[in-house]
Protein backbone atom coordinates (compact mmCIF):
# COMPACT_ATOMS: atom_id res chain seq x y z
CA UNK A 1 0.00 0.00 0.00
CA UNK A 2 1.26 3.38 -0.44
CA UNK A 3 1.28 5.82 2.44
CA UNK A 4 -1.60 7.34 3.34
CA UNK A 5 -0.45 11.03 2.78
CA UNK A 6 0.74 9.96 -0.76
CA UNK A 7 -3.10 8.73 -1.30
CA UNK A 8 -4.08 12.71 0.17
CA UNK A 9 -1.98 14.85 -1.38
CA UNK A 10 -3.16 12.72 -4.60
CA UNK A 11 -5.97 13.42 -4.40
CA UNK A 12 -5.95 16.97 -3.55
CA UNK A 13 -3.99 17.42 -6.72
CA UNK A 14 -6.49 15.86 -9.16
CA UNK A 15 -9.60 18.07 -7.94
CA UNK A 16 -9.35 20.98 -10.25
CA UNK A 17 -10.27 17.97 -12.92
CA UNK A 18 -13.48 17.52 -11.48
CA UNK A 19 -16.52 19.37 -11.08
CA UNK A 20 -17.41 21.62 -8.14
CA UNK A 21 -19.96 20.18 -6.42
CA UNK A 22 -20.52 20.41 -2.22
CA UNK A 23 -18.85 17.24 -0.69
CA UNK A 24 -17.42 16.07 -3.93
CA UNK A 25 -13.84 16.24 -3.51
CA UNK A 26 -14.26 16.10 0.26
CA UNK A 27 -16.01 13.06 -0.38
CA UNK A 28 -12.44 12.05 -2.79
CA UNK A 29 -10.06 13.01 0.11
CA UNK A 30 -11.63 10.92 2.46
CA UNK A 31 -12.25 8.53 0.12
CA UNK A 32 -8.43 7.95 -0.79
CA UNK A 33 -7.53 7.14 2.99
CA UNK A 34 -10.34 5.25 4.67
CA UNK A 35 -9.55 2.26 2.40
CA UNK A 36 -6.48 1.67 4.92
CA UNK A 37 -9.04 1.20 7.89
CA UNK A 38 -9.02 -2.42 7.33
CA UNK A 39 -6.10 -2.22 9.35
CA UNK A 40 -8.16 -1.92 13.02
CA UNK A 41 -9.41 -5.64 11.80
CA UNK A 42 -5.57 -6.32 11.54
CA UNK A 43 -4.92 -5.01 14.44
CA UNK A 44 -7.89 -6.49 16.30
CA UNK A 45 -7.04 -9.67 14.78
CA UNK A 46 -3.35 -9.64 16.29
CA UNK A 47 -4.56 -8.08 19.83
CA UNK A 48 -7.10 -11.65 19.94
CA UNK A 49 -4.16 -13.97 18.59
CA UNK A 50 -6.23 -14.86 15.35
CA UNK A 51 -5.31 -14.98 11.79
CA UNK A 52 -4.58 -11.92 9.86
CA UNK A 53 -4.84 -13.04 6.27
CA UNK A 54 -7.56 -11.73 4.17
CA UNK A 55 -7.87 -8.91 6.64
CA UNK A 56 -6.18 -6.27 4.61
CA UNK A 57 -6.43 -5.07 1.09
CA UNK A 58 -9.33 -6.78 0.31
CA UNK A 59 -12.83 -5.50 0.93
CA UNK A 60 -11.84 -2.18 1.50
CA UNK A 61 -9.78 -2.13 -1.86
CA UNK A 62 -12.16 -3.72 -4.08
CA UNK A 63 -14.23 -2.58 -6.44
CA UNK A 64 -17.45 -4.25 -4.77
CA UNK A 65 -16.36 -1.61 -2.01
CA UNK A 66 -16.51 1.20 -4.71
CA UNK A 67 -19.95 0.07 -6.22
CA UNK A 68 -21.89 -0.21 -2.88
CA UNK A 69 -20.51 3.29 -1.92
CA UNK A 70 -21.99 4.54 -4.99
CA UNK A 71 -25.38 2.82 -4.35
CA UNK A 72 -26.08 3.92 -0.59
CA UNK A 73 -24.86 7.24 -0.44
CA UNK A 74 -27.27 7.83 -4.07
CA UNK A 75 -29.99 6.56 -2.03
CA UNK A 76 -29.24 8.23 1.44
CA UNK A 77 -28.98 11.11 -1.04
CA UNK A 78 -32.46 10.83 -2.76
CA UNK A 79 -34.32 10.03 0.29
CA UNK A 80 -33.16 13.03 1.86
CA UNK A 81 -33.31 14.84 -0.92
CA UNK A 82 -29.80 16.39 -0.33
CA UNK A 83 -27.83 16.15 -3.48
CA UNK A 84 -24.99 16.55 -1.53
CA UNK A 85 -25.09 13.26 -0.21
CA UNK A 86 -25.19 11.90 -3.70
CA UNK A 87 -21.69 13.93 -4.51
CA UNK A 88 -20.11 12.28 -1.28
CA UNK A 89 -20.86 9.06 -2.58
CA UNK A 90 -19.39 9.97 -5.69
CA UNK A 91 -16.36 11.34 -4.16
CA UNK A 92 -16.09 8.45 -1.32
CA UNK A 93 -16.31 5.89 -4.75
CA UNK A 94 -13.76 8.25 -6.78
CA UNK A 95 -11.14 8.20 -3.95
CA UNK A 96 -11.89 4.64 -2.94
CA UNK A 97 -11.16 3.61 -6.60
CA UNK A 98 -8.02 5.96 -7.05
CA UNK A 99 -6.33 4.83 -3.56
CA UNK A 100 -6.95 1.28 -5.09
CA UNK A 101 -4.92 1.99 -8.55
CA UNK A 102 -2.21 3.88 -6.72
CA UNK A 103 -1.60 1.03 -4.25
CA UNK A 104 -1.75 -1.71 -7.43
CA UNK A 105 1.22 1.23 -9.31
CA UNK A 106 3.74 1.56 -6.65
CA UNK A 107 3.33 -1.07 -3.69
CA UNK A 108 4.75 -4.47 -3.53
CA UNK A 109 1.58 -6.60 -2.38
CA UNK A 110 -1.34 -7.37 -4.12
CA UNK A 111 -4.71 -6.13 -3.75
CA UNK A 112 -7.71 -8.07 -4.05
CA UNK A 113 -9.46 -5.64 -6.77
CA UNK A 114 -11.94 -8.41 -7.14
CA UNK A 115 -12.56 -9.58 -3.42
CA UNK A 116 -14.84 -11.70 -3.04
CA UNK A 117 -13.56 -13.35 -5.42
CA UNK A 118 -9.88 -14.65 -4.16
CA UNK A 119 -7.77 -13.11 -6.76
CA UNK A 120 -5.03 -10.95 -5.52
CA UNK A 121 -3.73 -8.60 -8.98
CA UNK A 122 0.52 -7.58 -8.10
CA UNK A 123 2.17 -5.94 -10.56
CA UNK A 124 5.14 -6.21 -8.88
CA UNK A 125 4.98 -10.17 -8.28
CA UNK A 126 8.75 -10.47 -9.53
CA UNK A 127 10.40 -7.77 -7.78
CA UNK A 128 12.00 -8.00 -4.31
CA UNK A 129 12.72 -4.88 -2.55
CA UNK A 130 15.44 -4.62 -0.59
CA UNK A 131 15.03 -4.75 3.05
CA UNK A 132 16.42 -1.54 4.05
CA UNK A 133 13.61 0.23 1.75
CA UNK A 134 11.06 -2.28 3.78
CA UNK A 135 12.29 -1.11 6.66
CA UNK A 136 11.96 2.38 5.76
CA UNK A 137 8.35 2.42 4.96
CA UNK A 138 6.40 2.24 7.72
CA UNK A 139 8.35 5.35 9.28
CA UNK A 140 7.65 6.95 5.81
CA UNK A 141 3.71 6.74 6.81
CA UNK A 142 4.44 9.40 9.29
CA UNK A 143 6.34 11.49 6.87
CA UNK A 144 3.73 11.57 3.84
CA UNK A 145 1.23 12.70 6.67
CA UNK A 146 3.44 15.37 7.80
CA UNK A 147 3.72 16.46 3.77
CA UNK A 148 -0.11 16.05 3.46
CA UNK A 149 -0.53 18.68 6.15
CA UNK A 150 1.73 20.63 4.84
CA UNK A 151 -0.14 20.76 1.36
CA UNK A 152 -3.03 21.97 3.66
CA UNK A 153 -1.40 24.15 5.54
CA UNK A 154 -0.55 25.99 1.99
CA UNK A 155 -3.58 25.58 0.33
CA UNK A 156 -5.71 27.16 3.34
CA UNK A 157 -3.08 30.52 3.32
CA UNK A 158 -3.61 30.73 -0.38
CA UNK A 159 -7.38 30.26 -0.39
CA UNK A 160 -7.82 32.36 2.79
CA UNK A 161 -9.87 29.45 4.57
CA UNK A 162 -9.66 27.60 7.63
CA UNK A 163 -7.05 30.53 9.37
CA UNK A 164 -8.53 29.50 12.57
CA UNK A 165 -7.30 25.66 12.31
CA UNK A 166 -3.71 26.73 11.01
CA UNK A 167 -1.98 26.62 14.40
CA UNK A 168 -3.30 23.48 15.29
CA UNK A 169 -2.73 22.07 11.91
CA UNK A 170 0.86 22.73 12.48
CA UNK A 171 1.30 21.62 15.92
CA UNK A 172 0.59 17.75 13.98
CA UNK A 173 2.60 18.40 11.37
CA UNK A 174 5.93 18.75 13.43
CA UNK A 175 4.57 16.03 15.85
CA UNK A 176 4.19 13.46 12.40
CA UNK A 177 8.03 14.50 11.62
CA UNK A 178 9.16 14.31 14.65
CA UNK A 179 7.34 10.56 14.79
CA UNK A 180 9.31 9.72 11.36
CA UNK A 181 12.16 10.36 13.21
CA UNK A 182 11.84 8.54 15.75
CA UNK A 183 10.69 5.48 14.43
CA UNK A 184 12.76 5.77 11.50
CA UNK A 185 15.72 5.36 14.28
CA UNK A 186 13.45 2.34 15.65
CA UNK A 187 12.57 0.23 12.63
CA UNK A 188 16.58 0.11 12.32
CA UNK A 189 17.87 -0.78 15.99
CA UNK A 190 16.36 -4.19 17.33
CA UNK A 191 13.79 -2.81 19.44
CA UNK A 192 11.16 -5.34 20.66
CA UNK A 193 7.55 -5.03 20.35
CA UNK A 194 8.54 -1.81 17.23
CA UNK A 195 5.55 -3.36 15.25
CA UNK A 196 3.01 -2.85 17.94
CA UNK A 197 3.98 0.22 18.75
CA UNK A 198 4.27 1.58 15.56
CA UNK A 199 0.77 0.07 14.26
CA UNK A 200 -1.11 2.00 17.62
CA UNK A 201 0.77 5.16 16.23
CA UNK A 202 -0.36 4.42 12.79
CA UNK A 203 -3.84 3.58 13.12
CA UNK A 204 -4.41 6.68 15.17
CA UNK A 205 -2.32 8.79 12.50
CA UNK A 206 -5.16 7.49 9.89
CA UNK A 207 -8.14 8.36 12.26
CA UNK A 208 -6.34 11.89 12.61
CA UNK A 209 -5.66 12.07 8.52
CA UNK A 210 -9.66 11.92 8.43
CA UNK A 211 -10.98 14.03 11.39
CA UNK A 212 -8.16 16.96 9.95
CA UNK A 213 -9.54 16.16 6.44
CA UNK A 214 -13.07 16.80 7.74
CA UNK A 215 -12.08 20.25 9.71
CA UNK A 216 -10.46 21.62 6.76
CA UNK A 217 -13.20 20.49 4.49
CA UNK A 218 -13.28 24.53 3.57
CA UNK A 219 -9.81 24.44 2.13
CA UNK A 220 -9.80 21.57 0.54
CA UNK A 221 -13.07 21.99 -1.63
CA UNK A 222 -12.03 25.59 -2.54
CA UNK A 223 -11.34 26.35 -5.67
Amino acid sequence: MAQIGIHGMLAIAIRKWLPEKVWLILGLVLGSIIPDLDNLAVAFATINKQPTSGLHRTATHSLMAVVLIFIVFYIIGKLARQPRWVNLGWGLGLGVLLHILLDLLVWFNGVAIFWPLPTWVNLWAKVTPAAWWMKLMDPAELLFLALFFMLLDFSARKRNTDGNYIKTLRIWTVIEAILFVVFTVLAFGTIKGFATIFGVVYLLSIILALGVTIRMRKTIEAS
